[in-house]
């Protein structure tokens, strides 16, 4: 859930105090650097024609070099040369004529400026962005004393020399670009213009922000810092300054002044992508305090400015203690919001609150449906459609939980996706394509699961595009991806899982707050590849690292472990346990997965008889909640061990039945397991039969599985099926092909180890 307290969030930049002084004791529009942006102005202006793609992006920089924190002049020259090297060179020569001559070479150049009220045809006109600056900054140099231009002149000068009067650095030539403007070799410049174009596109972030400590910043600045770092944590946390280098500027900051309210709340944020939970709470306290004792909020709305500071400053904190899991801390800190939003009447606040208050209850487990139904209708009646669409939501995603039908959930994520596109609810669109996305692959729907993504991948977002971002950073793209990586994984496409995986690691670093999604996806697909192959010892170390990010998958994963190396009993205490504790969390779909474990425990120790029952209760709870991926896995288990008692009629038909499901929805490797379960069904129904050889049918279902293993590499299911292929074609008297598979399986038995079970007592 976003912030509850929008306008803090997004933005985040309301009233405050000036920063410091300014440093000449000038006015602020005229400093060296602003003249160094006048003088690329200028250039761009009077200059020779420039090529449009450099032009372009030119044009994208005037206001980040505008609005944001001065920078040096080496950084300056720097950001220029990688968008147009001769405009840069130019910028070069103009400050170095007015900082090596006199004064009268910088009034000069002011004099000769073009005047935005006549500069009709370029991009000087008065009502351009450059002919804004332009007229800003002449209006403030007009009014400069004497002493205050020789102050600018000198200080010109400084910002000049501190950058080429360094040992090695010359006073006419710019480092990486050539000294003479008629000898500069633009040969590899033009054949880059495509790259440098594609990544000025994605990332228009030229300004070191890093660099900032340097020295106190302005009011503006300030502000137009905090402004673009809170919007980059909430769209694209990846191009926001790492947690330690934000920290440090904002404690700059606040060093020139402790009463910014809002650096303590972007600190605040900072904290929560590393969860600090200490400088987090202390800065969320900070920002309320300080809001408070400034009284921005008081001074429009008296006294309710004042109740509204504190009411929400309760409602974030209990939002803070619901993030770390503290369940205890969050409801008092939710009564108390709840009780001053009360006592005030605001009808907003409590509609917030109650969405906190449903949500943690579903974070504890309980069942918050009443409560989410109550909070959707008065959502609506308040006309807060962020509110009721995330209530509804959240209903769809507890009706899943509890078996409602695919129909009923969609029909009413329809009316939910209505509302987004009414209001345009960007962020919304997208959770709500990601929740559909994961509720059809809950049902086994992998091909509505991949349309769904796609159309969330390849969508445009509403929302007004800033600083570069596109929206493609959010919790609801990770989530996409991983399900993304695990259908492929699925069907055996490993080189795209490692670039789908390679485009989440870039995407989201392992210090983001999203980045134990993927860290989870990629551990759950190496861990499955190495059982697929057999390589136990290679898949047990990742079950310690899926217990860390998820206890439930880590407990699961290690009674599979353990099964696998014929550890019978821990196994079987391990699944007993999870079993119990997923039915007291209502977590259907790893009930039915311990039960299906459970029962090939119970094939190991050939009590197939006793194995059917807990397949009838698991198929039983799948169809209940229309859980078709693990009913078809269940009728797979249902039909080996009819097989295995001796009924491989009934075996084949039940087989049948989850045949269709599997081959157009299923992974590669339970294609492959139903195919060769129902050549063996047909391989015993033909040898039961009197005088009848078997199918030659069943040895083009031995090789379309042995296709589908292959896909996988598993190399164990692999030698399974050559032996029986082996056995089939001795029985059929086809020689030549008999060899054949018996080399192919004499080849795999060598290089693997023995099997943990025999081919005839395994699915």
């Amino acid at each position: 859930m976003a912030s509850v307290h929008e306008s803090l969030y997004f933005n985040p930049m309301m009233t405050n105090g000036v920063v410091h002084a300014n440093v000449f004791g000038i006015k602020d529009w005229v400093t060296p650097y602003k003249i160094s942006v006048l003088a690329l102005l200028y250039e761009m202006t009077t200059s020779k024609p420039i090529a449009l793609q450099e032009r372009r992006r030119l044009n994208k920089l005037i206001l980040p070099l505008q609005q944001g924190p001065d920078l040096t002049l080496g950084q300056f020259l720097k950001t220029v040369g990688e968008c147009c090297p001769q405009t840069a060179y130019a910028v070069k020569l103009r400050l170095h004529e007015m900082a090596d001559g006199e004064l009268k070479d910088m009034e000069y150049f002011f004099a000769t400026l073009p005047t935005p009220f006549r500069a009709i045809d370029s991009e000087a006109y008065k009502t351009s962005v450059v002919g804004l600056f332009m007229r800003h900054m002449l209006l403030a140099y007009n009014k400069l004393s004497f002493s205050q231009v020789y102050k600018l002149y000198k200080a010109l000068q400084q910002y000049y020399h501190s950058q080429f009067a360094q040992p090695g650095v010359s006073p006419v030539g710019i480092p990486g670009l050539a000294a003479d403007n008629t000898d500069m070799d633009l040969t590899s410049t033009e054949d880059t213009m495509g790259e440098r174009m594609e990544k000025d596109e994605l990332d228009t972030t030229p300004l070191h922000e890093s660099d900032l400590s340097r020295g106190p910043l302005s009011q503006k600045q300030a502000e137009y810092f905090l402004a673009r770092q809170a919007y980059l944590l909430k769209n694209d946390e990846n191009k926001a300054l790492k947690p330690a280098a934000l920290q440090d500027e904002l404690n700059n900051m606040l060093k020139f002044n402790p009463d910014f309210a809002e650096a303590h709340y972007l600190s605040y944020l900072n904290s929560m992508r590393v969860q600090d939970i200490f400088i987090s709470t202390h800065s969320l306290l900070h920002y309320f305090d300080r809001l408070i004792l400034s009284g921005s909020e008081g001074k429009s709305n008296g006294d309710e400015g004042y109740g509204r500071s504190l009411r929400y400053a309760a409602l974030n904190l209990a939002a803070l203690h619901c993030r770390f899991g503290h369940y205890q801390q969050a409801d008092l800190a939710l009564q108390e919001a709840i009780r001053i939003a009360q006592e005030s009447n605001d009808h907003v606040c409590l509609q917030h609150c109650l969405s906190w208050l449903y949500t943690l209850e579903q974070m504890k487990g309980s069942d918050s449906s009443v409560l989410t139904e109550d909070s959707v209708k008065m959502a609506a009646h308040f006309c807060l459609p962020y509110l009721a669409s995330l209530g509804i939501q959240s209903l769809v995603q507890q009706g899943a939980v509890q078996g409602k039908t695919a129909h009923e959930l969609m029909d009413a994520m329809k009316e939910t996706d209505i509302l987004h596109w009414k209001h345009s609810l960007s962020e919304l669109i997208d959770i709500s394509l990601a929740q559909t996305t994961s509720i059809w692959r809950m049902y086994g729907k992998s091909t509505m699961a991949q349309q769904q993504a796609q159309l969330l991948l390849n969508m445009s977002s509403l929302e007004q595009v800033n600083f570069g971002v596109h929206q493609n950073n959010t919790e609801a793209f990770a989530v996409i991806l991983c399900h993304l990586a695990e259908l492929h994984a699925e069907q055996g496409l490993y080189g795209a899982v490692s670039e789908i995986l390679k485009h989440l690691k870039d995407q989201f670093p392992p210090h983001t707050q999203h980045a134990k999604l993927w860290m989870l996806c990629d551990l759950k697909i190496q861990f499955d590849r190495a059982m697929n192959d057999g390589k136990y010892h290679l898949a047990e170390p990742h079950v310690t690292a899926i217990a860390a990010l998820n206890k439930t998958e880590g407990l699961y994963r290690k009674a599979l472990v353990l099964k696998a190396l014929n550890r019978t009993t821990e196994a079987y205490s391990i699944l007993q346990r999870l079993q119990l504790y997923c039915e007291k969390t209502k977590y259907t779909e790893m009930i039915i997965r311990v039960m299906l474990a459970t029962a090939e425990l119970h094939w190991e120790s050939s009590g197939f008889a006793t194995a059917l029952p807990l397949l009838l209760q698991a198929l039983s709870l799948a169809r209940q909640h229309h859980l078709q991926a693990l009913a078809s896995e269940t009728i797979l288990h249902l039909a080996f061990t009819q097989l295995m008692l001796g009924v491989p009629d009934q075996a084949l038909g039940v087989l049948h039945e989850a045949m269709e499901p599997v081959l157009a929805h299923g992974a590669v490797m339970d294609k492959g397991r139903a195919l060769l379960l129902a050549a063996r069904c047909q391989v015993t129904i033909a040898g039961a039969q009197v005088k009848t050889n078997p199918h030659e049918k069943s040895a083009q279902t031995l090789g379309e599985a042995a296709a589908y293993f292959s896909m996988l590499d598993c190399k164990e299911r692999l030698r399974d099926v050559h032996y029986l292929q082996a056995r089939l074609h001795h029985t059929l008297g086809q020689t030549a092909e008999r060899n054949k598979c018996a080399m192919l399986f004499r080849l795999l038995d060598q290089e693997l180890p023995a099997p943990g079970a025999a081919v005839a007592m395994r699915l």
